[in-house]
């Protein structure tokens, strides 16, 4: 049974882990413009070694990070439907769900195409 709180705890972790996928996107760009810096600069063979392996580290986030949103977006869009059908349709809650779900799918559009 879906009740607000389940619709609380679930836009909150959607919010969480678009935050987070945020983070490394950003994590992302500086590390390869980093390296990209160590490059042109000559760096050490060994540390430009290192450096690759973060950036590679980073962007082995963002897929997991996208796997995990569209789950909890998944969850997020049961418990709403739950919710509604059991005649609860408005509130602060539901419409920053609402809201919620809406910025989510536009980040999963974008990053499909």
């Amino acid at each position: 049974m879906g009740t607000l709180r389940n619709v609380k705890i679930k836009t909150s972790s959607c919010k969480r882990i678009l935050k987070e996928l945020h983070s490394y996107e950003k994590e992302v760009d500086r590390e390869s413009a980093k390296t990209a810096d160590m490059k042109d600069k000559g760096a050490d063979p060994y540390d430009l070694k290192q450096q690759e392996n973060v950036l590679a580290e980073s962007r082995m986030m963002i897929p997991d990070c996208h796997k995990r949103l569209e789950a909890s977006l998944a969850d997020l869009k049961g418990i709403l439907a739950e919710l509604e059908e059991s005649g609860e349709k408005e509130g602060p809650e539901i419409d920053e769900a609402r809201s919620t779900i809406a910025e989510v799918e536009k980040v999963i559009e974008t990053s499909e195409a």
